[in-house]
Formats: structure tokens, sequence, C-alpha cells
């Protein structure tokens, strides 16, 4: 079975056909660079590019950079322009994709449930946190294998900031941070999430998963074991379509 996923983020917005028996892609994905401001109407118009392209006609399922609730109303928009908050973004993505059927799911949450399913968390009990770490820091948190929504854990204070604007991947590049540097920004976070949830596992997802080799070494000191997403950054748009099928 095949349906669409598209992962919107603050730097590109990305989407395929997904294969649900398989939890990956039916075919390469496509991206568009999400516009600056990243508005309602700009990103809408980059799903469509995203999903003309493959000149899709079923059913859709979106992820979006901030806390979602009611399977459509957007409540923050940390990454993207605020003019987001309790917009119906169900009701857009539907009206710019010609009436398709949409549904729309926190991105971290997302690709968390994709990663429980098919990736680095499969079977795995206990308290899960997924990470991911991009324009800023998506959580999502599974308590045996549930999902507790709507966590956005990258907006917890560290050293007198928002945790994303010290530990994102964007943090990295725009300090130009080496790769150990950043590691121990990312080693105190993980440490102060520990201390509030004891995870038996952290499971580091978004666009730095494919090159975890280059940091994970760095981090010391946690209990809990560490490993990157095994989907890496497509987690996302495989989480997406598996959302619309349970949303159909």
């Amino acid at each position: 079975m095949q349906i669409f996923g598209v992962d919107i983020g603050g730097s590109g917005i990305k989407g395929a056909p997904v294969d649900l028996d398989r939890g990956d892609l039916a075919d390469e994905r496509y991206k568009v660079l999400t516009p600056h401001p990243a508005t309602p109407e700009g990103v809408a118009d980059g799903v469509k590019q995203v999903v003309d392209h493959f000149g899709w006609t079923g059913p859709v399922g979106l992820t979006f950079p901030g806390v979602v609730t009611g399977g459509a109303t957007i409540r923050t928009a940390a990454n993207v322009d605020k003019s987001w908050i309790d917009k119906d973004a169900g009701a857009l993505f539907s009206g710019r994709l010609g009436g398709l059927p949409v549904t729309v799911v926190n991105d971290a949450d997302a690709a968390g449930v994709a990663e429980m399913n098919f990736g680095a968390g499969q079977g795995r009990k206990g308290t899960v946190v997924l990470l991911t770490f991009g324009t800023g820091i998506g959580s999502a948190l599974f308590v045996d294998g549930v999902l507790v929504p709507n966590t956005e854990l990258g907006h917890l204070e560290l050293h007198g900031h928002d945790a994303e604007k010290r530990a994102s991947s964007k943090a990295k590049e725009d300090e130009e941070l080496t790769w150990e540097h950043w590691a121990h920004r990312v080693q105190r976070y993980l440490a102060h999430v520990e201390m509030l949830f004891s995870p038996e596992l952290f499971i580091i997802g978004g666009g730095v998963s494919r090159k975890s080799q280059k940091f994970l070494h760095h981090i010391e000191d946690i209990k809990a074991e560490i490993v990157p997403a095994q989907l890496l950054n497509n987690a996302g748009i495989v989480g997406a379509a598996m959302h619309a099928v349970k949303g159909s």
C-alpha cells in the first residue's frame, strides 16, 4: 500500500510516495526550499509543488514543525511565520491540493512513530525519546510504544536559552562549531532531558543522523542508550504517510 508523505521543515519541504508495508520511500523524494518568510500561503505552494511533481491524486499526510491539535490546528510556530498560529492547516492544504484528503501531524511525532515501527525503536519498551536536530530540535516521547504527542522538548531552557537555540544543527552551522564542540552542547541537553524523563533509549534523528559517526562518540556520561535514527531524514515522510492512513 502506498500513501504520499510530506515533511515540512524550517529549511526544506520534501515528500514522496511511501510503501507502508516496508516503511520506506517508494520513489526518490523530491524537495523544494521552504519559503522565507514561511507563511501559510507560501508553504502551501511548496507542498503543492512537491505533490504535483509526482502527479499524486490520493490521500496526503503532512508534518508540521510545531504543535498540532485536533488533527489540523496549529498552536505553535517557532521556526515558521507566526501567522500559522491557530490556522486550520488541514483545510489550507486540502484546498491548495484541489480537495485531496490530508492529515497534519507534528514533525517529530511523525518521525518517532516511523522509527518505533520500522527503525531504531522497533520492539523497544519503556521510555524512548526521539530527538530531531535540524532548524530546531523536535521531540517525540514514547512510553511502552505509545506516543505522548506534542512534547516540544526543544524549548526546554538550556543555559538561559531555548535548547534549540544552542544545540540544533542550525546553531552548529550559524556558529561554525566543530562536531566535537557541538556534541558537548548536545550532551548537556541530553543530560537535562534524561534528568526529567529517565529514558532507556535516545534516538537521534534529523539531517545529522546520517553523520552520527562524526559526533556520537563525543557524547559521554549519558545513562540511556543513544542511537541514530535508522530511517535517517526520511522518517518524517514515512510517519506522515502512516498518520494519513490512521486519520483516513
